[in-house]
């Protein structure tokens, strides 16, 4: 268990936290339409090492923040306000989002794999919220910053970023008829997860 369920934590939260088109997974699909399959997959292995970097990055920082417990308080409410503000603008401020175009350009048929590199890089976001995430999951009692734990956790992340990719490659023209629901209720969605993450931390900081 202690191998298998980071592994599994890991890939359902990546797998979850990339559905969504985004400018990676579409530019994967558009390199699969435009060029096939080879140039494609060599883009989304550029782009899942990143994310190894980024997730592993993400999982020491959250290990020496739990070994100090005011920092870990102070973070638990500043996220309570950033969420609850999320949560108020998503549900009542933002509009409806847009959809992802799906004829992004993409120039060149070389260096796919350093592409996706460059891409997945200006993506910083995967840090703070594996940072969130792994703190959460190690409060109750999921996962813990031990060696074994973060290198399965971080396998997990990759893999399920990489299937989400692989994915977009093969099967692009269906997963957008399937993410037509997602896309005109995304604010309700997204507004939905940050309020119930907003209530379940003060209720932590209340009666924890």
């Amino acid at each position: 268990m202690t191998v298998f369920l980071p592994f599994v934590l890991g890939f359902c939260i990546s797998f979850l936290a990339a559905f969504l088109p985004g400018l990676i997974n579409m530019t994967a699909a558009k390199i699969s339409l435009n060029e096939g399959k080879s140039g494609a997959l060599s883009f989304a292995f550029g782009a899942a090492s990143i994310i190894l970097f980024q997730t592993l990055l993400a999982l020491l920082f959250a290990r020496f923040i739990s070994n100090h417990l005011e920092i870990v308080s102070t973070i638990e409410e500043i996220a309570i306000f950033i969420f609850t503000g999320l949560s108020i603008y998503f549900f009542w401020v933002a509009k409806k989002p847009k959809k992802i175009k799906t004829d992004i350009k993409v120039k060149g048929k070389s260096n796919r794999f350093f592409l996706g590199m460059l891409l997945s890089s200006l993506n910083l976001l995967p840090i703070p919220f594996y940072v969130f995430t792994s703190i959460s999951l190690a409060s109750s009692g999921y996962f813990s910053f031990n060696k074994i734990p973060i290198a399965t956790f971080v396998t997990g992340v990759v893999s399920g970023s990489f299937f989400i990719f692989y994915l977009y490659i093969v099967a692009f023209k269906r997963i957008e008829k399937k993410t037509e629901f997602l896309f005109h209720n995304f604010n309700n969605i997204i507004g939905s997860v940050t309020a119930f993450i907003a209530i379940i931390t003060l209720y932590k900081l209340i009666y924890g």
